[in-house]
């Protein structure tokens, strides 16, 4: 009864008829993916997106980018200019048909662009409608300047032209992110712009760009000629390379134009980057597919016909052939297909035949008519060859003991009790000593211990043969689960928290960055899924009479000391100003640790593993770019970029500073 009661009440006003621009409002996260950090972003790639889709279609050569002072964000092209006509199907003017109806504009076939990264033509109307206000100028091809404006996606008045201007013929829009929507924050990050119109500027030959921070006064301007050849050697900046000429085509196969670059280096570490009208696509897809297939055709073809490659061995692999490959490949087509919203796969089945012709042609030209690149390029690979089957060799032997079987756990692993992965810690402990206390000390249901000896390896360096050979690597692999190399598998992650434990000096940051290293380059899906954390332990202990606080830095314990002494003078004690400040503040002991060895196993569980207590720090990869760069110098072979660095930045050591 009750029932078809409620059920009564159930009729046509109870259906939500969004209009306009209402949906996007209303659930923000469908058009932008998110309403934190990445989502605010989102917008200024929006909009510069339709400034780069000028540039790529040939009509524009200058982007700016001006963070202002008051919170808002200006991007301007010289391109043609939205235009501002009448459009047929609305009635109203071409430029607010864009900027306040879903799924406007000149992507949809429309004959607007042959070729663009905008993929549901959503751009600017979602940003106008995220944005309390939006100002939109364009210098028309009449010469005349035209202005409209927009509160929250909303018209605010007629369009408005004013007289001829001097002014380049383009686009200029400046927008305000609502801060109900952004809630988490509304203040664009510098670094984050650059970074994005940096990769613009790489993949779109010829092209100016300009970012401007009127809150900072920074300004950095970007231009390649070189395109991605410019790209492909900023990627291997730091490492010996094996062809100095960048191998480059650009070719128009039908209506599409496919654009390769190519360059070996001297690591063990494959970084192809696929783009589709430049998306990133970082699943890759058919252009990837046949790219991959075409280079290990080739190469193959080349060490058989060249003698490298004697009649009875067998042909090298893919592995082996993109060891220490960096490369670029861009396709240009008017249709993609991309797979999901987040535009991460390519789809279209003809792109893996054009991608394959052109490198069947041109790269295996490009060996032919470099005999001594293509030498150095098919002796590494034969080298990688020899590496993998003397590490599938080693590993055979390591898996015949049983030291990569899941079933058989390092001896010195304290496992815990819980087999429920979403719960369970595994603390990697720097030395025996700081291992024995954080045994005793830890939650034995869900916190697992391994102790490692000394530094371990450093992989930069190393093949997957020799880190077989390393006990701590071995011990490492075994217990979190999820084998190695060809055998990788997150899924068997034993752990969703891997948490690096050492001593807060210079020897214990090393380790950390040997880990992270270890992780970085054989277990990026580790890294990828936010598993891999670094502890925090407190630098001091300041005891004063029964009570202890503890300090993470220099500053903390000046500040503890500070709230003490003003504690005591509130209560009204006496204080000697001629006494030193530890006596003024009443402090009994005054510890600075110099490891994680002289804490006992209570203090351990109280600072660094009580999870109440301890500060963790996420091990995150924002730049991937960025992050192998950083590897590279501080990890890599070539000595002088580190002594270079270090001399010049040890006063005052910050990631932030590095020349890359």
């Amino acid at each position: 009864m009750d029932k078809q009661k409620n059920d009564s009440t159930y009729d046509g006003s109870q259906i939500q008829v969004l209009e306009g621009l209402d949906p996007v409002r209303k659930r923000p996260g469908m058009y932008i993916g998110s309403t934190g950090y990445d989502g605010l972003h989102h917008l200024i790639k929006e909009i510069a997106d339709n400034s780069i889709d000028e540039a790529i279609a040939g009509f524009a050569n200058k982007v700016v980018v001006t963070i202002l002072n008051d919170g808002g964000v200006t991007i301007s092209d010289n391109g043609r200019g939205i235009p501002v006509d009448v459009h047929p199907k609305t009635g109203m003017s071409t430029l607010e048909t864009a900027l306040t109806i879903l799924h406007a504009g000149g992507k949809f076939g429309g004959g607007g662009y042959k070729v663009s990264s905008g993929l549901h033509g959503v751009g600017s109307s979602v940003v106008n409608a995220l944005s309390t206000r939006l100002v939109a100028e364009v210098v028309w091809r009449d010469g005349y300047l035209y202005r409209m404006e927009f509160k929250c996606g909303v018209t605010q008045g007629k369009l408005q032209k004013t007289g001829a201007t001097d002014r380049e013929r383009g686009t200029t829009i400046t927008f305000y992110p609502d801060p109900t929507i952004f809630k988490e924050t509304v203040e664009f990050d510098y670094k984050w712009v650059v970074n994005y119109l940096r990769h613009q500027a790489y993949l779109t030959k010829g092209i100016y760009v300009t970012v401007r921070d009127e809150r900072t006064n920074e300004r950095e301007s970007f231009y390649f000629e070189g395109g991605i050849q410019s790209y492909v050697r900023h990627l291997n900046v730091g490492k010996d390379v094996a062809n100095e000429s960048v191998f480059y085509v650009e070719k128009q196969i039908e209506d599409s134009m496919v654009e390769i670059a190519l360059q070996y280096n001297d690591t063990f570490i494959e970084m192809v980057k696929p783009f589709a009208n430049n998306v990133l696509t970082a699943e890759g897809g058919t252009h990837l597919v046949g790219f991959r297939s075409a280079l290990t055709r080739v190469i193959n073809d080349y060490a058989r016909k060249s003698g490298l490659l004697k009649e009875k061995e067998d042909n090298l692999t893919g592995d082996d052939i993109r060891e220490g490959l960096t490369a670029v490949i861009l396709v240009k087509i008017p249709d993609p297909q991309f797979e999901g919203q987040t535009k991460s796969k390519l789809g279209n089945p003809e792109v893996r035949r054009y991608v394959e012709q052109v490198m069947n042609e041109y790269f295996a030209y490009y060996l032919d008519e470099n005999p001594n690149v293509a030498k150095n390029i098919v002796g590494k690979a034969l080298l990688a060859a020899r590496a993998r089957k003397a590490a599938r060799a080693a590993r055979d032997n390591v898996i015949r003991k049983g030291a990569l079987d899941g079933l058989s756990l390092p001896g010195k692993l304290a496992d815990c009790s819980s087999k429920n992965p979403a719960e369970s810690e595994l603390y990697i402990v720097e030395g025996d000593s700081a291992g024995g206390s954080a045994k005793s000390g830890r939650d034995s249901k869900t916190q697992a211990i391994l102790p490692l000896r000394g530094k371990v390896l450093n992989v930069e360096r190393a093949r997957l043969d020799r880190m077989l050979a390393n006990n701590e690597i071995v011990s490492l692999i075994r217990a979190m689960g999820v084998g190695i190399g060809d055998q990788f598998d997150v899924s068997g992650l034993r752990y969703h928290r891997i948490i690096i434990m050492t001593d807060a000096d210079v020897d214990g940051s090393h380790i950390a960055i040997l880990l992270m290293t270890f992780f970085f380059r054989y277990m990026r899906e580790v890294v990828d899924g936010g598993y891999i954390y670094l502890a925090k332990p407190p630098l001091f202990l300041i005891r004063v009479g029964t009570k202890k606080f503890y300090a993470y830095s220099d500053d903390e314990r000046d500040s503890i000391i500070d709230n003490l002494i003003k504690d005591r003078t509130e209560k009204g004690i006496k204080i000697d100003p001629q006494d030193d400040r530890i006596r003024q503040a009443g402090v009994t002991l005054l510890q600075r640790y110099k490891g994680l060895g002289e804490m006992d196993a209570e203090q351990l569980w109280d600072t660094t593993m009580n999870p109440e207590n301890r500060v963790l720090i996420q091990v995150k990869v924002e730049d991937a770019e960025r992050a192998d760069a950083i590897f590279t110098k501080l990890m890599g072979d070539q000595v002088d970029l580190r002594k270079s660095f270090i001399q010049g930045r040890a006063k005052s050591l910050n990631l932030e500073e590095l020349d890359i």
